[in-house]
């Protein structure tokens, strides 16, 4: 993004016009660093980081061609609940798709084949180990760590290689 003042903020790519002149989308790709200065052009900076929005309220800070971010955590404790809903609703989506070969299992007093119960086991154990942490973090950036769930691979899974 490039800043021409006294308050333009340019995209690349985009068309732009400067004092009455008009410019093609891909012109500031196209021109050096010397063009775009003669235009008036100046590179924007980035200071500090720009955290997450899932767990942040995250406000830009634009000072002519310098944008900064000011980043406040959200609710700890209504983030647990939200991550803990979706861990949960994962799991419920990933069994849903085998619940009926358990219904089937009742129905006709036979069993759920071996792999398909393991994995049911695991997409249990892998949400409530989930659960568990997700409750367990003390603050945002302890959750950001822990919301991010290695789930299983069910029975039918292939793993693609390439050139497969």
């Amino acid at each position: 993004m490039f800043f021409i003042a006294p308050s333009q903020y340019i995209q690349d790519g985009a068309p732009f016009t400067v004092n009455g002149t008009s410019y093609p989308a891909g012109w500031l790709n196209a021109t050096s660093a010397e063009e775009k200065a003669a235009v008036g052009l100046v590179e924007v900076t980035y200071e500090g980081a720009r955290e997450d929005d899932r767990f942040y309220w995250v406000t830009e800070n634009r000072n002519g061609a310098v944008i900064s971010y000011t980043n406040t955590a959200k609710d700890l404790a209504a983030l647990k609940t939200q991550w803990k809903n979706a861990t949960n609703a994962a799991a419920y989506s990933m069994l849903l798709q085998s619940d009926w070969m358990v219904v089937k299992a009742l129905e006709t007093s036979s069993t759920v084949p071996v792999d398909w119960t393991t994995y049911r086991a695991a997409v249990r154990t892998a949400a409530a180990t989930a659960v568990t942490a997700i409750d367990a973090a003390a603050d945002v950036p302890a959750l950001q760590t822990v919301v991010q769930v290695t789930w299983p691979n069910d029975p039918n899974y292939v793993e693609m290689t390439d050139g497969a």
